[in-house]
């Protein structure tokens, strides 16, 4: 089995890259959905921001949570150091649970910040110029301007993470060229 990390900052197009592998046949595991089921259920995330007006209908707003971690580096890291064992055991888990398949891919978004690279064959980056990411991450969240640069800036630069990948799939034109791409170099 070759086990293969999706990588890429934020509004490079690893969602997409995600639904064409899957439009393929190809298992992915979504580390985002993975930590949106963490948020829902955690009793010690929900312990460390119960004095923060960040709860909505009982769930902890992602938005709310956002805005407060990406500003606060120490409370930040406290959320990090509950989500990140459990994403690792949930790949592992995943890993496990499809060992008959020769290929399996993991959306991984925060993969180097989160120190897992050990975990994977193979590392695949997605990479969009800043311009487009910015204007798509715009669109797509309703940010402002202000906001989605923080959120951008709180990665590790594109370039950083490019030096550390077996993979890079270039993101800055049509589905069709991204999918030719992914064809091409993965499938």
């Amino acid at each position: 089995m070759i086990k293969y990390a999706i990588c890429g900052n934020i509004a490079s197009g690893k969602s997409t890259t995600e639904c064409i592998l899957k439009k393929h046949g190809y298992d992915v595991l979504d580390t985002d959905f993975v930590c949106h089921n963490i948020l829902d259920t955690n009793n010690d995330i929900k312990e460390l921001f119960k004095n923060y007006d960040i709860f909505v209908n009982g769930l902890i707003s992602r938005e709310k949570l956002g805005k407060i971690v990406f500003s606060d580096n120490i409370l930040k890291k406290k959320l990090e150091n509950i989500m990140h064992p459990i994403v690792r055991r949930e790949i592992e888990k995943f890993f496990n649970d499809n060992s008959d398949k020769s290929k399996l891919f993991v959306s991984i978004p925060l993969l180097f910040e989160a120190n897992m690279q050990d975990l994977f064959d193979k590392i695949i980056f997605v990479y969009a110029n800043d311009d487009i990411r910015l204007k798509r991450l715009i669109e797509r969240n309703n940010y402002s301007s202000e906001y989605a640069k923080i959120r951008m800036d709180s990665q590790m630069s594109q370039e950083e993470k490019i030096k550390q990948c077996d993979i890079i799939i270039y993101n800055n034109s049509s589905i069709v060229d991204l999918e030719s791409q992914i064809l091409k170099l993965v499938v």
